[in-house]
């Protein structure tokens, strides 16, 4: 008992310190992160997350260590969902390239708290009753086809609900200020713009937790191997998307792979009292599925693609709470006309 307080604690530890050093020494100032700084931050993150691999190996066995490798690469490949839909919400709000490092980062670490207390609650729920793998086998088979067929979707994001919500209960600046949440205007405590896409990518990764964190579920239902397999991926997650920004349109054919990696895990856990599948096959199945469909993706992309095409492809995937566009209701333009014009007010 004492060893497990131990484990949970010095990596909650290890953790507070790397966000800390990261908001006190990489954020310390809003800057445009550059390819070459996202593709260093990637190499970083992810060779932490390999030492902490060779670490389960060594003092858990090599059952554990594979667990921890494949739950993983299942979150830092089902994470490329959210950096689909982050680039679609940043591009639709047109939030100015030096303020988005700290959208994410508030982002992430409003994630991590929420993916922390979903894998409590879903240990204690598949420990409790046996039964309920079965429901979440099947929410991720239905979640991975309804993916699949939100592919080609550009979705209304005006009437996003959320979006909707909050507009409606809170004064709104018309404008970004500067990095700031919220500004006081005549005494009026005002939500900028910034914090409503910071709500909007919350939401959604909330949402993209229910199915990640069950998927994890599917490969073990170890709560620290769950819980560290899903912090090192969102760690990731801001270079990786600022690595891959930029060149997002050529991915196309991912979104298949990853819609398809969450059916896989689904049926894993519908036919665990079936077949278990061996942790090793899960793991190449799920290398093979996020590998070939990166690989056909640029295969299908050799040529560099117009600047408007890859604003299209941006513009393209499943948003919660947006309605595909066409699917009823109006369409304004865009909600960058509001957005898009930063001031100088002063901030909290």
């Amino acid at each position: 008992m004492d060893q497990i307080v131990l484990m949970w604690a010095g990596f909650a530890i290890f953790v507070a310190v790397l966000l800390a050093f990261d908001l006190g020494v990489f954020s310390k100032k809003s800057h445009v992160i550059s390819g070459r700084e996202a593709l260093m931050r990637c190499a970083a993150y992810s060779t932490l997350a390999m030492i902490f691999a060779a670490g389960v190996f060594h003092f858990q066995g090599s059952e554990k260590g594979l667990e921890f490798l494949t739950g993983y690469l299942i979150e830092y490949s089902l994470s490329v969902d959210n950096i689909f839909v982050i680039a679609l919400i940043f591009t639709h709000f047109a939030v100015p390239p030096q303020y988005q490092h700290r959208v994410l980062f508030w982002g992430i670490l409003g994630a991590l708290v929420m993916r922390g207390v979903l894998i409590v609650a879903g240990t204690a729920l598949i420990q409790e009753f046996h039964w309920i793998i079965y429901i979440f086998g099947a929410f991720l088979i239905f979640s991975g086809i309804k993916m699949l067929m939100s592919v080609d979707d550009e979705p209304d994001m005006e009437n996003n609900r959320i979006v909707k919500f909050v507009r409606s209960r809170f004064r709104m600046t018309d404008g970004y200020e500067g990095q700031n949440f919220f500004v006081i205007r005549d005494g009026v405590r005002m939500m900028t713009p910034l914090f409503l896409v910071l709500i909007l990518i919350e939401f959604t990764d909330l949402v993209f937790a229910v199915d990640s964190i069950p998927a994890v579920f599917s490969v073990t239902t170890d709560p620290f191997i769950v819980w560290t397999s899903n912090v090192f991926a969102i760690l990731g997650l801001r270079a990786l998307y600022f690595a891959l920004a930029s060149i997002i349109h050529r991915f196309h054919y991912l979104k298949y792979g990853l819609s398809l990696v969450l059916v896989v895990v689904g049926a894993k856990m519908m036919l665990v009292d079936i077949y278990k599948m061996p942790t090793a096959l899960a793991l190449g199945i799920t290398a093979f599925l996020v590998g070939g469909s990166i690989v056909f993706s640029m295969l299908k992309t050799r040529g560099e693609a117009a600047p408007d095409a890859a604003d299209d492809e941006a513009r393209r995937w499943w948003v919660p709470g947006s309605p595909a566009k066409g699917a009823g209701g109006s369409t304004p333009a865009s909600s960058s006309e509001a957005a898009a014009v930063p001031s100088d007010g002063k901030g909290q």
